[in-house]
This record gives C-alpha cells, structure tokens and sequence, in this order.
C-alpha cells in the first residue's frame, strides 16, 4: 500500500448544512483526496452510494427529513455481511446513547462537532487504512467474514 492508492479513495459525505461539506471537502483537497462528493439531501444517499461506490461516508446525525441512524440502518441492509464500508459519524450530539446507537447501526468511529482538522484527517486515513487492508485480504481469501459484523 502507498499513500497514492488511499488518494484514490472515493469519499462520500452527508451533511445538512453547506459550510460543513464546504470545510471537509477542503479538508480533503488538503490531504490530496480528488475524488470526494457530497450532498445536503440523505435521502440521496443509496442512490450516491450505487452510482459512486464510496470507500468512506462521512456521516452528519442530525438531519431533517432523514437522519444519520435512518441512512445507517438503510447502509446496513445494503452493504454485503462480507464488506466493509467504513462510516465515520460526525456530529454535535456527544450523548452516550447516541454514540452507541451510531456505532450499533454500523458506523466505525465517530467524531463530535465542533472536530478537531487534524484528528478528522487522521481518522479519514485510518479507516481508509483498515478498508485498503479489508479489500487486499478478500483478495486472498474470499470467503472472508467480518466476526459480529451485522
């Protein structure tokens, strides 16, 4: 793996408020990401996530319409008990009930608003990381399962 390969990642983010995905798709351009899109409306997300095939979703909770745990549970039943789509919540709610009902729906870290850049950043890499590594060991082994997963 080199960092040229996690540059090409596909990142899909969803959140409601413009500034939000203004300031992570900047984020993103920063760190070399080129292939990021992102929309204010989740009720786009299964559509986005068919037609852009995301290696990452960056997640709001609080939306209006549909929110973060309805597109988590909608992701749940879409993506494969052998995949590994990783989804990095990011919101103001920093309740624990919230945290563990994100993390029981399928997200794989979390973040509370206002986000430190750099740990953002950093966690973007790793769970890219951890899916380059996902991907090259259902290479090898294709049968692979994720233990617990779903």
């Amino acid at each position: 793996m080199n960092i040229e390969q996690l540059r090409a990642s596909k990142i899909l983010i969803i959140d409601d408020a413009e500034a939000n995905l203004r300031l992570l798709e900047e984020l993103l351009t920063k760190e070399g990401f080129e292939q990021v899109i992102s929309t204010t409306d989740p009720t786009k997300t299964m559509d986005l996530v068919n037609a852009f095939q995301p290696d990452l979703i960056l997640l709001d909770l609080m939306m209006p319409v549909l929110d973060g745990f309805a597109v988590l549970d909608q992701l749940s039943h879409h993506v494969g008990h052998n995949e590994y789509l990783p989804v990095l919540v990011l919101t103001a709610d920093a309740t624990i009930a919230t945290r563990r009902r994100a993390l029981a729906l399928g997200a794989k870290d979390f973040l509370t608003k206002p986000f430190d850049p750099m740990e953002a950043m950093l966690r973007v890499w790793i769970l890219l990381e951890t899916r380059w590594l996902f991907t090259q060991l259902k290479q090898h082994q294709p049968d692979l399962q994720l233990p617990g997963y779903q």
